[in-house]
């Protein structure tokens, strides 16, 4: 196993115009499609935290605070929030922007587990967070108490 590494190594940031194939008959984009879109962010980010490939083995809840339209700028941010031994919770903001006007809406937070894998496929050990500002500190804090809910929950 590698040494530790922070929240901020692992950030990714990704985006996407919304087109009239990602969305219904009244220019709503499909939840679907976002929901594929906030896995690939997390995907990325714990990736790129355990420098090994990764499957998604939990969703926490996912709402949608906020429609997103076609024409709008879809930009993801993900990071690493938590780490365990082979698992890892990274947390994905959505934003919605409109390009024209510059206005932009919270659409959702998600917060998804990924198990990192070796090359036969088996989970294998992940670096530990390095948890670097105050923010981070809290962040973990809850994101712990969001893993110890998943596993009273099995």
């Amino acid at each position: 196993m590698t040494h530790q590494k922070t929240s901020r190594a692992s950030r990714v940031h990704l985006s996407q115009l919304m087109q009239p194939e990602h969305a219904n008959n009244y220019g709503n984009v499909h939840g679907g499609w976002i929901m594929k879109l906030v896995d690939e962010a997390g995907a990325l980010a714990c990736m790129r935290h355990a420098q090994t490939r990764v499957v998604t083995v939990a969703v926490d809840s996912f709402v949608f605070r906020e429609p997103i339209k076609i024409g709008d700028l879809v930009i993801l941010t993900a990071e690493v929030t938590y780490t365990g031994h082979a698992s890892m919770e990274a947390e994905v903001q959505v934003i919605a922007e409109n390009p024209i006007t510059g206005e932009r809406t919270h659409t959702n937070t998600a917060y998804l587990v990924y198990v990192g894998l070796d090359e036969r496929g088996r989970p294998t050990p992940i670096p530990p967070l390095y948890l670097e500002t105050d923010e981070d500190k809290a962040r973990y804090v809850q994101a712990k108490l969001r893993q110890e809910r998943r596993i009273a929950n099995k």
